[in-house]
């Protein structure tokens, strides 16, 4: 018995110091992407400064880079260009936003986990209302920049049509079936409710309950294509629950259903069978 407790012991400090060095590389790593926002920030912050000051198309990145304190190949350490500058936190927004999505509780229904995931988006903006603003007013002066803030946007739609499609069966073509279009119309739906909500928001100088705004304009596509779209999430093994089986006895309509059903897809089958009976 000593023999075997003289071997463990090295396993366990083995254990531990391996558990102590992913803890640090953790803690490393987690700084260092706090510094790498922190330095993208200070970068937008000097080019919007120039921007308003000077003017887009006079503004250089040699003149950021100064203004910011840092040296040129600095500033192309974290940006390709002068416009990509004051988008600083799209990346790390878009990696929150699939954060939330990859996380989503299997009863939440697709659309709700798409909307949690763009209000990642309104935070970010929600964060600085007076850099917003500014922003705002400097994309719909210069078309460069407006056309940067269009290709980000897309990026997030990219992501929410992918996940929405994964609720589907993409295999699956056949004449009646448009739940690829469903999917593609209703990421579409939740990024322009967003995008609305946010220019409103923008135009009033980044005042008002901006959170509330956007729960009410999700509302109201949640009411037009939520039906549309299978609640929850097919558990992996599992074949997906049947909605319900109707057939029609006479005047008698007659409906079976698992109680893990979503009862949304129960209603729509039960309504579409009263329609054809």
């Amino acid at each position: 018995m000593k023999y075997v407790r003289s071997m463990s012991q090295p396993a366990k400090t083995s254990s531990r110091a391996a558990a102590a060095s992913d803890a640090q590389e953790s803690t490393a790593g987690t700084k260092a992407a706090a510094q790498r926002l922190k330095m993208r920030r200070e970068l937008a912050a000097a080019a919007m400064e120039l921007f308003a000051t000077k003017g887009y198309e006079a503004t250089t990145v040699d003149e950021i880079a100064a203004t910011a304190g840092v040296a040129r190949r600095t500033f192309f350490r974290h940006f390709r260009s002068k416009e990509e500058a004051i988008f600083p936190d799209h990346d790390d927004t878009l990696t929150r936003a699939e954060a939330v999505l990859d996380v989503a509780p299997a009863h939440e229904h697709p659309l709700d986990t798409v909307c949690r995931g763009i209000k990642e988006v309104m935070k970010m903006y929600a964060a600085s209302p007076a850099v917003s603003v500014e922003r705002y007013r400097l994309t719909r002066e210069v078309p460069a920049l407006r056309e940067r803030e269009i290709a980000s946007v897309a990026r997030y739609e990219r992501l929410f049509t992918r996940y929405l499609l994964a609720h589907f069966d993409e295999q699956d073509h056949h004449d009646g079936n448009d739940d690829p279009l469903l999917a593609e119309v209703a990421a579409s739906a939740v990024v322009t409710a967003h995008n609305h909500v946010l220019r409103r928001w923008l135009r009033a100088g980044g005042q008002g309950d901006v959170e509330a705004q956007l729960d009410h304009a999700f509302s109201i596509v949640r009411k037009t294509f939520g039906s549309g779209i299978g609640a929850g999430r097919t558990l992996t093994g599992t074949a997906p629950a049947a909605p319900a089986a109707v057939r029609t006895q006479g005047e008698v309509l007659v409906a079976v259903a698992r109680t893990d059903a979503p009862l949304d897809e129960v209603m729509r089958t039960i309504e579409e069978a009263l329609r054809t009976a």
